[in-house]
């Protein structure tokens, strides 16, 4: 049975992810981590979906079934999952969150002792555990070897000492005014507490989750829909964030919405500037708009792609020894203040670079201007190989000649082919779009 996707496992929680699916996944995980094992110790927390009850005790049966005491800490952001496995010396975390899905998808994220999100490898050991029904029959424990359970309620604490130190000590919020959207997911106590604590006027908005309004028409996914309550508070700035809390989007005081590479372009230079860039260099993913290379080239910085999803862009930055790097979907990750992207973390830097600027979110958030680029999806009835298409090579080699990079690739989890295409001019983007509909209409 294959289990991980781009980000753990994830699916309609009660069909895909039932009780007994998790169960298992729990053991076989146990089993995994146990081989290298120093405290017995795993950490488990969750989002605000009604399904993270069922999943987190499927979870806590499958651990202490081969040994684990798990320590459970009900709804936190997925960072500080990974900030908590490590800072409690535990063998791994586990966080229960779909991320931007709606309410009836779930999914399970696993973290090393370090922190870190675990690579393919690791993922694939653990599916092959799942798979071999005598392994896990003969490594379940029994008598005084079971595993314990215990809720520990407190440690949002810890946390919020965490990303309140990565602000700069010389300054504070005090006469700022910010729209902070919950998304009515995990960082709906946090993510207020943060922000007051340093002296800002916050208003929020999506707080109050009922386990069904995760993400429902708020949040990251939806940030147009504080535009209007920043113009109406006349706020400084306003901050999306998704149901786990490791995405931000921002909204300028204006009421519109900052582009996720203007964003990452803007940061990475500011970094740059407070000579607190490591590597001399940025990660993105293949998704990232070429003016956003060309910007940071004009700044000396070098700029890396990777394949999308967050765990690829910190493989990255941790190959070329960089410390920032993100997607453009609002995945931004400072490795210096966390594991992994983290919504509030990365809202306090986008805060200090406008406190330092003393400049308006829309002038400082907006250094360059993007060049044109259309992605389309198409529903296919077979995903046959790139390279295997006769024709392609041909049909993209005057594309390529114009200076249009294109990125064609499967959707991981849909029959679909995604098309992106970008350059400078407008015109050629959409008629070499029309040509590559055309051909794929005929072959797929």
């Amino acid at each position: 049975m294959k289990l991980f996707g781009t980000d753990g496992v994830r699916g309609k929680a009660g069909d895909f992810l039932d009780a007994i699916t998790v169960l298992k996944l729990a053991k076989a995980a146990g089993i995994y981590f146990r081989k290298h094992s120093t405290t017995k110790k795993i950490l488990v927390g969750k989002d605000t979906r009604r399904s993270g009850y069922m999943i987190e005790n499927a979870l806590v049966s499958g651990l202490t079934a081969v040994g684990y005491d798990v320590i459970q800490i009900g709804p936190m952001p997925t960072p500080a999952i990974a900030y908590l496995t490590e800072s409690m010396r535990c063998d791994a975390g586990i966080m229960i969150s779909a991320s931007h899905n709606p309410f009836e998808d779930n999914g399970i994220k696993f973290f090393d002792n370090h922190g870190d999100k675990l690579n393919t490898d690791c993922e694939e050991a653990i599916e092959a555990i799942f798979n071999d029904d005598n392994l896990m029959i003969s490594e379940q424990v029994t008598g005084r070897n079971i595993g314990a359970s215990k809720r520990i309620d407190d440690v949002i604490g810890r946390y919020i000492v965490s990303i309140k130190s990565s602000f700069p000590r010389d300054l504070n919020l005090s006469g700022m005014r910010i729209v902070l959207d919950c998304a009515n997911g995990a960082a709906y106590k946090v993510g207020p507490t943060i922000l007051q604590e340093l002296g800002a006027d916050v208003i929020v908005v999506n707080n109050k989750p009922d386990g069904f309004n995760i993400n429902e028409d708020c949040g990251a996914m939806h940030p147009e829909h504080i535009g209007k309550i920043i113009r109406e508070y006349r706020a400084d700035i306003g901050l999306a964030l998704d149901g786990d809390a490791d995405r931000l989007v921002i909204i300028d005081e204006k009421g519109e919405v900052v582009d996720g590479d203007k964003l990452i372009g803007a940061l990475c230079n500011y970094l740059n500037e407070e000579k607190l860039l490591k590597g001399n260099g940025c990660v993105a993913t293949v998704m990232s708009n070429k003016a956003l290379e060309d910007y940071l080239s004009s700044k000396g910085i070098e700029l890396f792609r990777s394949n999308v999803g967050d765990k690829y862009v910190l493989e990255i930055m941790k190959e070329k020894g960089i410390n920032f790097g993100g997607e453009q979907s609002g995945h931004i990750i400072f490795s210096d203040v966390a594991k992994t992207g983290d919504g509030l973390a990365s809202s306090l830097q986008v805060l200090a670079l406008i406190l330092k600027s003393g400049k308006k979110a829309s002038e400082v958030l907006n250094p360059f201007e993007l060049y044109p680029q259309i992605l389309h999806n198409m529903k296919v009835t077979e995903k046959i190989p790139l390279d295997k298409i006769k024709g392609l090579e041909e049909i993209l080699k005057p594309i390529r000649e114009k200076g249009i990079r294109d990125l064609i690739r499967y959707s991981g989890t849909e029959n679909k082919i995604r098309l992106l295409l970008e350059g400078k001019n407008k015109n050629d983007v959409e008629n070499a779009m029309e040509t590559l509909k055309s051909f794929f209409k005929k072959v797929l």
